[in-house]
């Protein structure tokens, strides 16, 4: 059991270290590492000598492009709702990283949430059932599904529009690519 515990603990000392030499470059002494910024809150980071196109997105990032892309859909359901009187008892709540969108019947709820660890965002769809969406570092910062290609804000602008009846667009969304 000490062992498991003294395993454990230069585990976490290592990512310390790593994330700190990510963090102030010139201290980096495995890898160059580049900086180019796309945008405030993404940035692309090529450091592997094997993949010299990797991405990635800081922790503390990844949050917030997160709450900006969920506060942004949020907002947005509940204009359609209000805007539309065919709704009636449909509610939008949002909190904790889990957006929730039930039109009722027979429409079903969206539930829309970010998994942290994975650095996913996650649909539940009563219309093409479960997703999720991986953050590209390109045109600051959109969400897509790797099996079909399909960005997060088209599929919802596809299936909301069959429900609402009229054509919706979610290209104004934070972190859209419609």
């Amino acid at each position: 059991m000490l062992r498991s515990i003294l395993r454990t603990s230069r585990c976490l000392a290592r990512r310390q270290i790593n994330s700190l030499a990510l963090a102030i470059p010139q201290y980096s002494s495995a890898k160059t590492i580049k900086y180019s910024c796309k945008s405030p809150l993404i940035r692309r980071l090529s450091a592997s000598s094997d993949n010299p196109q990797a991405e990635y997105v800081d922790p503390v990032v990844f949050e917030e492009v997160c709450n900006e892309t969920l506060e942004s859909l949020c907002d947005y359901f509940e204009e359609l709702i209000d805007e539309n009187p065919n709704f009636k008892g449909a509610d939008v709540t949002y909190s904790d990283g889990v957006l929730t969108v039930a039109f009722g019947p027979p429409h079903g709820t969206y539930v829309i949430n970010r998994q942290t660890p994975n650095k996913q965002i996650w649909l539940s769809s009563p219309t093409s059932g479960p997703k999720r969406y991986d953050l590209v570092l390109k045109n600051n910062g959109y969400w897509i599904y790797k099996h079909d290609g399909v960005p997060l804000h088209r599929l919802l602008q596809e299936e909301i529009s069959k429900i609402v009846k009229n054509k919706v667009e979610f290209e104004n969304c934070a972190h859209s690519l419609v």
